[in-house]
């Protein structure tokens, strides 16, 4: 016969004969105990839970509006900065050329403009005194217009020069910390479409915020100034507080998929922004969050636990006990030396492990929870401890090792 065919037939047999001791061997009333708890008054919460990134409440890109070389660059990474403090300069040998060309450009117009404003006004007055022609005078008008247009064009170019030039200066725009280098002295960067980003710089790190992707489905509990617990891998000991601040009404999209299976569905999250205090400057930028978010809070409640909302007096472990029972969709039961009594309850808010007693029993009462054998654990798992722990039973790998050498039968 089969090992494997063996092991289990005992322990189906042990199985067995643990419940015959349980269910018949003695009277039940003398094997059984009944576990109660006070109802108490305390704090229920229903919560929602999301992951998030933690951010600086405000960050800056620092980039540059000129291409060039990086010449210096005056800062590092953590660096704390001055609005308007030098952080880089670049290399300003061609926009230095390019401002003296500019100048020399608009000098030039300049002089043109004066020569044939002053040919204009003598003309206009001749042509009042009908000493010049008509053709003569339209001419000086045109020439003097067109110098005029040449000359406030070579300003405009002379003023975008000298602005080129002050770009090659670099300063912090805010006061803060320096969280991000993303160029080197010597390196050569293009300004095109976008403007290249040199550095981030975070205003105050003792204020951070986290940005949590929430569910579509778990968006309508979260409201403004809700209050927020988070935790990060970093400090897995520390639990943070923050409220939120803003619920981003933009949607994201997000396809996922089973490596099992060719479906996918797409994911629809919502951007919740929670502020929180980070005065030890334990909160990182970029750090991942697990953030729990409190929809729901009743303080100063009664409260039981979810198991006493479950409990049932069965017949076979009472005894000779009554039962008084009650129709009523929830109900707490009571024991006394005559028996078992229910009574009706109005139940509110449940956080999985409590739920809130609106109405039905009063503070102190003592409520039954669950059902345990003297000197054993809860009867509802004597079979399946027995089953896990019975020497009969084939372990887990790791428990049960073949011998290298050995076969089975």
């Amino acid at each position: 016969m089969n090992k494997k065919i063996v092991i289990t037939l005992a322990a189906a047999v042990i199985i067995v004969a643990v419940c015959f001791w349980i269910f018949g061997g003695q009277k039940a009333q003398n094997k059984v105990d009944f576990v109660t708890e006070a109802v108490r008054t305390g704090d229920v919460s229903n919560y929602i839970t999301a992951t998030g990134t933690i951010e600086p409440v405000t960050e800056v890109q620092v980039g540059t509006q000129v291409s060039g070389i990086i010449d210096k660059i005056y800062v590092d990474y953590n660096s704390v900065v001055k609005k308007g403090q030098l952080i880089a300069e670049m290399d300003k040998v061609t926009l230095l050329s390019d401002l003296e060309s500019a100048r020399a450009t608009c000098d030039g117009a300049k002089a043109e403009f004066d020569y044939q404003q002053k040919l204009y006004e003598r003309n206009r007055t001749l042509h009042e005194k009908q000493l010049i022609s008509d053709t003569d005078y339209e001419e000086s008008v045109y020439n003097y217009q067109r110098a005029q247009s040449s000359y406030l064009q070579s300003k405009a170019e002379l003023a975008r020069a000298e602005r080129d030039l002050s770009y090659a200066t670099i300063t912090s725009p805010i006061d803060g910390v320096v969280t991000s280098k993303d160029v080197e002295e010597g390196q050569t960067v293009a300004s095109g479409f976008e403007t290249p980003t040199l550095f981030n710089i975070a205003a105050d790190l003792t204020k951070m915020q986290v940005v949590a992707d929430v569910d579509e489905a778990d968006i309508a509990g979260v409201h403004d100034s809700a209050r927020v617990t988070f935790t990060v891998d970093a400090y897995p000991d520390d639990v943070f507080e923050g409220i939120v601040r803003q619920i981003r009404l933009g949607s994201t999209n997000s396809s996922s998929s089973s490596s099992t299976s060719t479906t996918s569905e797409t994911v629809v999250t919502y951007e919740v922004v929670i502020t929180a205090d980070n005065p030890d400057l334990k909160l990182k930028p970029r750090l991942t969050a697990n953030v729990t978010i409190y929809t729901d809070t009743r303080s100063g409640v009664l409260t039981v636990s979810n198991k006493a909302l479950r409990f049932v007096p069965e017949s076979k472990l009472i005894g000779k006990r009554t039962v008084t029972d009650c129709d009523a969709p929830h109900k707490l039961w009571t024991l006394d030396e005559s028996g078992f009594t229910a009574h009706a309850v109005e139940t509110g808010l449940s956080d999985g492990q409590r739920t809130e007693i609106i109405s039905g029993i009063a503070e102190g009462t003592q409520v039954v929870t669950e059902t345990v054998l003297k000197g054993m654990m809860p009867a509802a798992e004597v079979s399946q401890e027995n089953a896990e722990r019975s020497p009969f039973m084939p372990g887990p790998p790791d428990r049960n090792k073949k011998n290298k050498e050995g076969k089975e039968d």
